[in-house]
């Protein structure tokens, strides 16, 4: 089966306050993963954690996949998408080098410190992935001058760990060397089930001074859903071999005082005599 869609953005609410974000390399997740209910249940599980969640690997020629994910989950709407757009590697003299050229998604987020922010998609193919992460720089020029957008948040597989991305060709990626890209995912963090590789393929970076403040502190993590739910290693993989990495977005003062007045203490009443 072909590779249709390689990313996904997803709304999944909650009631949480803060807005939680998060991406997840679901691996191959097509006909046989979805008719293996402990995988499918494990995989609701993740999505219903988060607020935004971007989704790779999904092989889906018969669009089945997403409405079933869908049927699963409810909530209210926090955020909505203001605008998006297929970025397209055009530019002149300049080669195409995404092997999955990134949905652009600008979303609005009334309840949130940051109020607007623009989420890009990347899964890079493993032998091309510095040129790749590189070209996000070329991405972020092009979304700020078509949108006038100032909050960026970068992420997906980028397989940037291990032999794929090397330590001197980190001199080479602009997302590295411009200072104002903030990378939440430290490069020594495993985002891998096999223990043995130690590699932080998954990644997720800021751009804009409003957004990266507006991060929850210690909230840049990867969940690893297999000590979370209890599961061996063989049924971690059944889900993926990769574990989602997350932060989340502080909620607006004005939000957090709305949600506290729907609910006012009641007074007691006093007895007469």
């Amino acid at each position: 089966m072909s590779l249709l869609l390689a990313t996904l953005l997803l709304l999944s609410t909650h009631s949480a306050l803060a807005l939680r974000i998060c991406s997840f390399n679901v691996r191959s997740f097509g006909k046989s993963k979805k008719a293996n209910c402990n995988a499918m249940d494990v995989i609701v599980k993740v999505i219903k954690r988060c607020d935004i969640i971007l989704l790779m690997e999904i092989k889906d020629s018969n669009n089945i996949i997403c409405p079933t994910l869908l049927e699963r989950l409810n909530g209210e709407k926090l955020v909505s998408v203001k605008a998006s757009y297929l970025y397209h590697d055009y530019q002149a003299g300049d080669a195409d080098v995404f092997s999955r050229e990134p949905f652009v998604v600008w979303f609005q987020s009334p309840h949130t410190a940051v109020k607007d922010f623009v989420i890009v998609p990347l899964h890079t193919t493993p032998e091309t992935s510095v040129k790749e992460i590189d070209e996000l720089a070329d991405v972020y020029i092009d979304v700020k001058r078509r949108w006038k957008a100032e909050n960026f948040i970068f992420m997906g597989d980028f397989n940037a760990g291990c032999s794929y991305v090397p330590k001197k060709a980190w001199k080479n990626i602009r997302l590295r060397t411009d200072p104002k890209f903030i990378w939440l995912i430290r490069d020594q963090e495993d985002t891998t089930i096999k223990k043995s590789t130690n590699c932080a393929y998954d990644r997720i970076v800021l751009r804009g001074q409003e957004i990266v403040t507006s991060v929850v502190p210690q909230s840049n993590s990867i969940f690893d859903f297999q000590k979370a739910y209890g599961l061996t290693e063989e049924k971690a993989l059944d889900v993926s071999d990769h574990f989602p990495v997350e932060f989340k977005l502080q909620s607006s003062r004005a939000f957090t005082n709305s949600k506290e007045s729907v609910s006012p203490k009641k007074k007691k009443k006093t007895s007469r005599a």
